[in-house]
């Protein structure tokens, strides 16, 4: 009987990914809806990986998509929220909560002063003409659909767009 060919060093090893949770994900580059598996392993994205299962591409990932990893990893990603006050010269950084709380504040402001019922010859509009909604191509209907619903129907926007490219 023979050894094998390979040191005991090699036999030990093993794929990085054993150990690692993988969870479904859409890439977030266009609007074709490449689908990846993003193995996650002790709370950190370990690697992004075309989705084999998917009829959309098979696995397969366009140059962009093949790079979404660094996206994730990048260690000169912002993460947290940066804020450069008018007329300031440098920016600071604030917490998540001032930030959501800011928007909320100058937009239900904004609504209250521009919303018009009517218009100038007393037809109804209900519209928000001056605030708009731009989402992204990663977006799935049903996140389109209650953008729609929350923005057109409760807020009255009139404006609301999808950048998607197909």
């Amino acid at each position: 009987m023979s050894q094998a060919p390979f040191s005991p060093q090699s036999a030990a090893k093993h794929s990085r990914l054993r150990g690692a949770v993988a969870v479904d994900s859409i890439c977030p580059y266009c609007a074709v809806g490449c689908s990846q598996k993003v193995y996650v392993k002790g709370g950190k994205i370990i690697d992004i990986e075309g989705n084999a299962e998917s009829p959309i591409n098979e696995g397969t990932l366009c140059p962009k998509g093949a790079n979404t990893f660094q996206l994730a990893a990048n260690p000169h990603r912002i993460t947290r929220v940066r804020y450069r006050a008018p007329y300031s010269d440098h920016w600071e950084e604030k917490p998540l909560e001032w930030a959501l709380d800011r928007v909320a504040r100058r937009l239900k402001q904004t609504r209250d002063r521009e919303y018009r019922e009517k218009n100038k010859k007393g037809e109804v509009i209900n519209a928000l003409t001056s605030v708009g909604c731009l989402g992204g191509a990663t977006l799935d209907n049903e996140e389109n659909y209650l953008m729609k619903k929350l923005f057109g129907g409760g807020l009255g926007m009139v404006s609301i767009e999808n950048q998607a490219r197909i």
